[in-house]
């Protein structure tokens, strides 16, 4: 496979003679799955520490995207080539409102989840990590994933938080989403969310379409945190109020998220690195998962 790439550098970066040497020797890894409690839920995580490592050292936080899940083809490819440098990482499944969850949401059940409600999530595992004896966190997202690890960054200042990769992250246009929504199901997204204003946070609410899925019940509080217009949702807007070094790695061929490359590559700047993948799809098959973990490097060793 052929690849090209076009990297907007905030800065030069490089590995040392003794850190290559390390990647290069890294043993097999398997992921071990943990836990902990947050909310009154379970929330589970795929860990993984490559032979040779402590447990401790620097950690990689991958964040999946909509109604996904951490063993989902895209988060084990990026998994196992992290292992494969000798980067330990840790994996996670959000709740998405569910006790123990694994695998994809099912759409049959009611959605009583939040988009926002990630965030603290995020920060629950990394508050994990660090008593681990983890200091050194990277936070990695994809899709949907990116804009809450975004979102999260720029909203808490950890010290244990030294660097952020947001891998094809997700836009937000309210007037867009607003025609496409009435496009596709017929009614005008302001009456849906009148309706949802109108009733308690709990109460179920009927629609033809949520996010993937059709014929959804869906909470009213649901309906409001995902398609009210918030400006967070649009992770642009986000990057100024990220300290951490952050890269940005998104594909041409990408047709989930139209128009990444041309709102994310002039955002380069002192502190985001914004690497352009020619042909890499929204989910970054086969040796395209490279270019993810080369953006890996660059913000750990920075």
């Amino acid at each position: 496979m052929t690849r090209t790439r076009t990297t907007v550098p905030w800065r030069a970066v490089g590995l040392a003679g003794p850190v290559l040497l390390g990647l290069m020797m890294a043993g097999p890894a398997s992921a071990d799955e943990v836990s902990l409690d947050y909310g009154g839920l379970t929330l589970n995580a795929a860990h993984t520490v490559p032979d040779g490592n402590e447990a401790a050292g620097p950690t990689v936080l991958l964040v999946h995207g909509t109604l996904a899940h951490n063993r989902m083809e895209t988060i084990e490819s990026i998994q196992q080539a992290l292992a494969e440098r000798a980067i330990n990482s840790l994996a996670i499944n959000l709740s998405l409102g569910i006790d123990n969850r694994h695998g994809s949401y099912d759409c049959a059940q009611t959605h009583r989840h939040t988009h926002s409600g990630a965030v603290g999530e995020i920060g629950a595992w990394v508050g994990w990590l660090k008593n681990q004896g983890v200091s050194d966190v990277a936070l990695l997202g994809h899709s949907r994933g990116g804009n809450q690890v975004a979102w999260y960054a720029a909203e808490h200042d950890d010290p244990a938080v030294t660097g952020v990769v947001l891998v094809a992250p997700a836009l937000w246009d309210a007037e867009a989403f607003a025609e496409n929504y009435e496009q596709a199901t017929g009614t005008p997204l302001a009456d849906v969310l009148e309706e949802a204003a109108s009733l308690e946070a709990d109460a179920l609410m009927t629609l033809d379409r949520f996010l993937y899925c059709s014929d959804a019940e869906v909470a009213a509080g649901t309906v409001l945190d995902y398609y009210g217009d918030d400006p967070r949702r649009n992770t642009p807007t986000l990057l100024s109020d990220i300290e951490e070094p952050t890269a940005v790695v998104i594909g041409t061929a990408d047709d989930v998220v139209p128009g990444l490359v041309a709102n994310m590559s002039e955002l380069a700047g002192d502190n985001v690195m914004v690497t352009v993948v020619q042909g890499a799809t929204h989910y970054f098959r086969d040796l395209y998962v490279d270019d993810i973990v080369d953006a890996v490097e660059s913000v750990m060793e920075n």
